[in-house]
């Protein structure tokens, strides 16, 4: 039996893209165990993704490089049996503690000077693999294998007793009302939010509906979050920074709908199944887009996207400012 360790990503966005390649690894390898080693924010997630047996808390910071505190972690784990190690980052400090715990397949992209940590390693043609997750599925294929028409889509599992609590933990009723989740932050720039007032106007529009609106992000999102509610007499309900990411799944799973920028909960909400509008500005619905063959992508493509960058170099915004609320409104009602 093989047993894979995967270098997870460190986004949330990416992590549920990596789970396509976790399905398509079960699908090759039934019988197959494939360990996660991620940051320790990522476990909650990891935690809904069935074909993961096991994840590892990386103890890293963000950037960090400490090759001595990678190498011995790698040692520690030298014991473990791995058979293959899969690197979906393309960092140096990545390839560190596969081959100092001596697994003996070590596959990644060829990324920075990484030869001799990585002895599996792939060409990256981003012509022809265009999307992140269709780079992480190749990785779990043998060389020159034929990337699969169809890939994987990710679906995160749920806890419905959970939910259910924090309804209570909320304060909110049980009703039959249709549910409205808006994810207006992105953790990478600016450039990447459609702007609150938008959003609130959006909002309005579906409470005079009658439905109810959750709106979801982390604590870096609360101005954003705080904009919308002042902008709406205050009749959403806020969970930003409120909530830890395993809660925040379990709520969305109760939206029938979900209006997010390009960021870690939209790729979540289309892994719930969820109805998804998803608002892209900076960055290439062709690079990134949701995994659910029916979100709907609104996407300007001005002459200047995709530009990739946190906050807009010419200081109009307008890949955001020009995608007005109607256009999401009328979403609403279908």
């Amino acid at each position: 039996m093989s047993k894979i360790l995967v270098m997870g990503p460190s986004w949330v966005g990416d992590m549920v893209l990596a789970q396509s390649l976790f399905k398509q690894l079960k699908i090759v390898q039934p019988q197959c165990q494939i360990t996660v080693a991620a940051p320790a924010w990522t476990l909650p997630l990891l935690a809904r993704m069935p074909e993961v047996s096991h994840a590892i808390a990386l103890p890293f910071k963000h950037g960090e490089l400490a090759l001595r505190a990678r190498f011995k972690f790698g040692r520690a784990l030298a014991n473990e049996g791995f058979t293959q190690a899969i690197l979906l980052t393309n960092s140096l400090k990545s390839a560190i503690l596969p081959w100092a715990a001596k697994i003996p397949v070590r596959t990644g992209f060829k990324g920075e000077m990484r030869y001799g940590l990585v002895n599996d390693m792939r060409p990256l043609n981003k012509t022809v693999l265009k999307k992140t997750v269709e780079r992480f599925v190749t990785l779990g294929l043998p060389k020159q294998a034929i990337l699969p028409s169809s890939l994987p889509q990710p679906a995160l599992i749920t806890d419905p007793a959970q939910a259910h609590r924090l309804l209570t933990t909320f304060n909110i009723a049980h009703s039959a009302q249709p549910i409205l989740g808006l994810c207006p932050g992105a953790e990478y720039g600016e450039a990447k939010r459609w702007p609150a007032e938008y959003y609130a106007e959006v909002a309005n529009a579906a409470l005079q509906q009658g439905w109810q609106v959750w709106l979801f992000g982390s604590e870096k999102d609360k101005p954003v979050t705080a904009s919308i509610q002042d902008n709406t007499q205050h009749q959403c309900l806020d969970l930003a920074g409120n909530t830890k990411l395993g809660e925040a799944i379990d709520l969305m799973s109760l939206c029938h709908t979900v209006i997010s920028n390009d960021s870690g909960l939209m790729h979540v909400a289309a892994a719930l199944d969820k109805k998804l509008i998803a608002i892209y500005g900076s960055s290439d619905p062709k690079h990134t887009p949701p995994m659910h063959p029916q979100a709907v992508i609104q996407y300007l493509g001005l002459e200047c996207s995709p530009c990739f960058e946190r906050v807009c170099p010419l200081g109009h915004l307008n890949c955001m400012k020009q995608l007005l609320p109607i256009e999401i409104k009328l979403h609403l009602s279908k």
